[in-house]
């Protein structure tokens, strides 16, 4: 089951957020990020608020051909929201899920909504997240027309015993294929998704894996280290003692590994998981999140923030879409985040980043730490900012509580 809600106060109905917090709209970046909750299968791995047509049944309001017009009503509401003051959106995010479960026009009615109501960018960046099982040529030329010029797809390994324990379907000589018709259908950019760690991956698994995916010449590559989640399948298939959890040893091999055929292969580190082969082909949007924006998550279960507040939708398709048939907000609770918070947010964040943390954002205890942080190699300091060396980069986690202690 997908994780229980944060915990919060309770949301107006009406979706307004304090004057406060308006205020500050339009000051930063501002996204739209667009959760599309439906998949072919449940990965084992995966704890995101998703829902397979089996599980969902024939609830009303649930299904994937209502689920555009559902989203379409929520823009709405951001512009009532945020209406008074003109900020176009300068990315866009479908993520899911799999949002090309849903047909390209409904997505591309989607877009065209956010472009009716807020306008867009002139260099606006407009991703999909996809499998490379649920798209063909054809769907790749519709999303590309229908506005999309950015593309990642989950591609997670390229052997067949690492995809059978995430539960992942598709066949590996899949992920070229669609690079290249994604290539052909004119998108921007192209980035892979890895995934390193899977128990019974050995070192020269995550190998083939990395040959394969850069063998793509892709433009971007994103590689997490696995995540055992509370509550998912593979949570108890390693309780039960039928997988053993991931060796952290392991997996800091392996992410050496990576970083280095990355880097040779011309993809250079942006953030802790993340590399790009051109500083413009980094994702925005995800800076967008790491860097302090503001963005409104539309979709059962996302997450929004404008000037210090962050609420979330009900996780439910069905009360997703009931509540906005019925004129009200889908926000189900939300949060003031205080100026400590979104100081020690910034340290957690901007701390993975290569553009690296300024050390005036630290506190009098996290600038008296900088240098035994330079010593033991974990950071260096360029030009007053802080920046994660390789080693800092695999002790990320230690590094921030060092400094917000």
């Amino acid at each position: 089951m997908p994780p229980a809600q944060p915990v919060g106060d309770p949301a107006p109905e009406d979706g307004s957020i304090p004057d406060d917090a308006y205020a500050e709209f339009g000051r930063r970046p501002f996204g739209l990020y667009v959760h599309v909750p439906f998949c072919t299968v449940r990965c084992g791995y995966c704890d995101f608020n998703t829902y397979t047509a089996e599980e969902l049944g024939d609830t009303p309001g649930a299904s994937r051909s209502t689920y555009a017009g559902a989203v379409i009503d929520e823009i709405r509401l951001a512009r009532r929201v945020l209406g008074h003051r003109d900020v176009k959106i300068e990315t866009i995010f479908f993520g899911g899920g799999t949002p090309t479960l849903l047909r390209p026009a409904d997505l591309g009615a989607v877009i065209a909504s956010a472009a009716a109501e807020f306008g867009l960018a002139d260099d606006v960046e407009i991703t999909t997240e996809a499998n490379p099982d649920s798209v063909a040529a054809w769907d790749l030329e519709e999303l590309r027309s229908a506005g999309f010029n950015r593309i990642s797809f989950g591609m997670q390994s390229a052997v067949d015993h690492v995809l059978a324990v995430l539960d992942r379907t598709h066949d590996p000589l899949r992920v070229p294929a669609a690079v290249q018709w994604a290539r052909a259908a004119g998108f921007d950019e192209v980035s892979l998704d890895l995934i390193y760690g899977t128990p019974g991956e050995s070192l020269g698994d995550w190998e083939t894996s990395l040959d394969s995916a850069l063998a793509c010449e892709p433009d971007h590559v994103s590689a997490y280290s696995l995540i055992v989640e509370e509550g998912t399948a593979l949570a108890r298939r390693v309780r039960r003692g039928e997988l053993p959890m991931p060796d952290e040893d392991d997996a800091a091999d392996k992410y050496d590994l990576a970083d280095e055929r990355l880097t040779a292969a011309g993809l250079e580190w942006y953030e802790v998981s993340n590399w790009a082969r051109r500083p413009e082909s980094r994702c925005r949007h995800n800076m967008l999140y790491w860097t302090g924006g503001h963005w409104w998550g539309a979709g059962p279960g996302a997450h929004s923030h404008v000037g210090g507040v962050r609420w979330w939708n009900v996780k439910h398709p069905a009360a997703y879409a009931d509540r906005l048939a019925a004129g009200l907000s889908p926000a189900h609770g939300r949060e003031y985040l205080t100026e400590a918070d979104r100081r020690f947010e910034r340290i957690l964040l901007e701390i993975r980043l290569r553009d690296g943390l300024p050390v005036l954002a630290l506190g009098r205890h996290g600038r008296g730490e900088v240098a035994r942080l330079m010593e033991e190699g974990l950071v260096e300091l360029l030009t007053e900012r802080l920046v994660l060396t390789r080693r800092g980069r695999l002790l990320a986690d230690a590094v921030v509580r060092d400094l917000t202690a």
